[in-house]
């Protein structure tokens, strides 16, 4: 009498936060963008908060195989825009394929204020999700 040994079955499967995670992070190494910036309830909620939050500013729809994103930034004055969106681009879809494997199928990101580095840095001291020391950042 042979006995057949069950078939593993595996699935690996990721929450929005995680993939919104990975993407908010990889943002922090992009020169240029100086923050991501949530709605206007996530903007009275960190005035409460002393933690930084990385899925702030980041939407993400995940599927087994794919996930998109929409992401909100600032960024810095005197910047290319253009550029800097590239790279976030490219980093984010690195970083979510490389960790995750999901393919990256959709990356909006949305600019949704201009300031320069000194003003921002007055405007985001004590905000949580704000990156004061941006002389950090990939160029």
């Amino acid at each position: 009498m042979t006995t057949e040994k069950p078939t593993l079955t595996t699935k690996l499967t990721f929450e929005d936060d995680v993939i919104k995670k990975i993407a908010g992070l990889a943002s922090r190494n992009i020169d240029g963008v100086l923050a991501l910036e949530g709605g206007m309830i996530s903007n009275l909620t960190n005035r409460f908060r002393n933690d930084s939050d990385p899925t702030q500013g980041v939407q993400a729809q995940v599927g087994e195989q794919q996930a998109a994103l929409d992401m909100t930034i600032t960024v810095e004055y005197g910047k290319d825009m253009r550029q800097i969106f590239n790279q976030l681009c490219q980093r984010v879809q690195q970083d979510i394929e490389r960790f995750t494997g999901l393919e990256v199928v959709d990356i909006k990101v949305h600019i949704n204020d201009v300031m320069s580095k000194q003003e921002w840095q007055e405007q985001a001291a004590g905000k949580p999700n704000s990156t004061v020391d941006t002389d950090d950042k990939v160029k």
